[in-house]
């Protein structure tokens, strides 16, 4: 699979970020939340992203 960097909160490797794939997918890094209350399955997992990175993401064109 191949991964592009769409969006990014800072300039580290370790903060939230926005991928996308040459499968016409994206990937998303962040945070995972622990305190949610919901059943995820096994093979899933949630992560938590800032709005902010969307609202980035999407005003400069990138999804």
């Amino acid at each position: 699979m191949e991964v592009t960097m769409l969006a990014t909160s800072c300039d580290k490797k370790d903060c939230p970020t926005i991928y996308k794939t040459d499968r016409g997918a994206l990937l998303v890094q962040g945070g995972t939340p622990v305190d949610h209350g919901l059943q995820i399955p096994a093979h899933e997992t949630l992560v938590e992203i800032p709005l902010e990175l969307f609202q980035k993401a999407i005003r400069d064109n990138l999804i």
